[in-house]
């Protein structure tokens, strides 16, 4: 009897060994983003594959639109607990992610190019390297850098660069402020989802967004111009809390490594680049006239830029901040 009843007990601890490596989980994500922007496209993507590859033990639930929490709360969300997943836009909270923000800056983009799907790799293979401290309390799943954002502006003529003197500019993050404070302008921050009400009221009399973008936020019809070549970037980073990774199985954390990293990251960077194609066919529809700086005024702008760019590494190289080697292994 001693040893069916050693037999049976044996046999329970392993059933309930198995069950605990197949228990079922949700991951809760959490985004600012509209419903159809590329970030909950690919996160629906990533759930489908989650789940397929897990038959259906790892699912995710995904809340747009900063049901959650605005942007500048996405980070401390997940850290919290508040949501497993989220989608950070490091601009939103100026100064806090100083390394992540500076891959966003214009003229150093890698050798490689300029394309979403270059830079949002280049990023994410650094982010363990450079950027784990400044998001600590998560893990990087992979790291976006948009493609080149432009001036959408309404009420004057954004080729001619004196035309932006005292100008209001909707803007996110330290290296837009500088760049929109370089050309004479006030940068005025506004949420993304609220920008084209604000531009529709005159708050501000343009914003930066990629072409890709502006579909979402539905800014065609508060534009008249879109002022072309895109000077700077924005980054973001996709981040699981440690206590949602941590809580998982082996089996499933070995599938969020599998699925996410640099490949993860290029795919969706190619997705923000055939974004943009459709992004300015929408402006253009819209009405909007899209110009460009004549090669007097891009090296006007190039002049400008370039002290934007060498004060933010100086500053933060000064600050203790391993700015010039971040940029440089990012350059490459």
């Amino acid at each position: 009897m001693k040893t069916i009843s050693t037999a049976l007990i044996t046999a329970i601890a392993i059933q309930l060994g198995s069950a605990s490596i197949t228990q079922a989980e949700t991951l809760k994500i959490s985004t600012f983003l509209p419903p159809q922007h590329a970030f909950n496209r690919a996160l629906r993507a990533w759930g489908e594959e989650l789940s397929e590859k897990s038959e259906g033990d790892l699912t995710v639930e995904i809340f747009p639109a900063g049901q959650l929490g605005p942007p500048p709360r996405q980070f401390d969300l997940v850290r919290s607990g508040g949501a497993d997943v989220s989608v950070v836009l490091h601009g939103a909270t100026p100064g806090r992610f100083p390394l992540s923000e500076l891959a966003g800056l214009p003229l150093v983009a890698p050798s490689a190019g300029s394309e979403s799907a270059t830079t949002s790799r280049r990023l994410t293979e650094l982010a363990q390297e450079y950027l784990a401290d400044e998001h600590a309390g998560t893990r990087v799943l992979w790291m976006a850098v948009t493609p080149p954002l432009m001036f959408h502006v309404h009420g004057f003529k954004p080729q001619d660069l004196s035309n932006f003197e005292g100008k209001r500019i909707r803007y996110a993050g330290a290296v837009w402020q500088k760049v929109i404070e370089a050309l004479g302008a006030s940068p005025v921050p506004v949420p993304p989802a609220e920008t084209a009400d604000a531009m529709g009221k005159g708050i501000v009399d343009g914003a930066t967004f990629p072409f890709e973008a502006t579909i979402p936020f539905d800014l065609a019809p508060v534009s008249e111009y879109t002022l072309t070549p895109g000077i700077a970037g924005a980054t973001f980073s996709v981040i699981i809390g440690d206590h949602a990774y941590l809580r998982l199985s082996d089996e499933h954390k070995a599938l969020i490594d599998e699925t996410t990293g640099p490949d993860r990251a290029a795919d969706f960077g190619a997705l923000w680049d055939e974004g943009e194609v459709r992004g300015r066919a929408y402006m253009e529809e819209g009405g909007v006239e899209v110009v460009a700086l004549n090669e007097v005024a891009l090296e006007q702008l190039r002049a400008k830029l370039y002290g934007v760019v060498s004060n933010f590494i100086q500053d933060a190289d000064a600050k203790g901040i391993p700015a010039s080697a971040f940029v440089d292994a990012y350059s490459k």
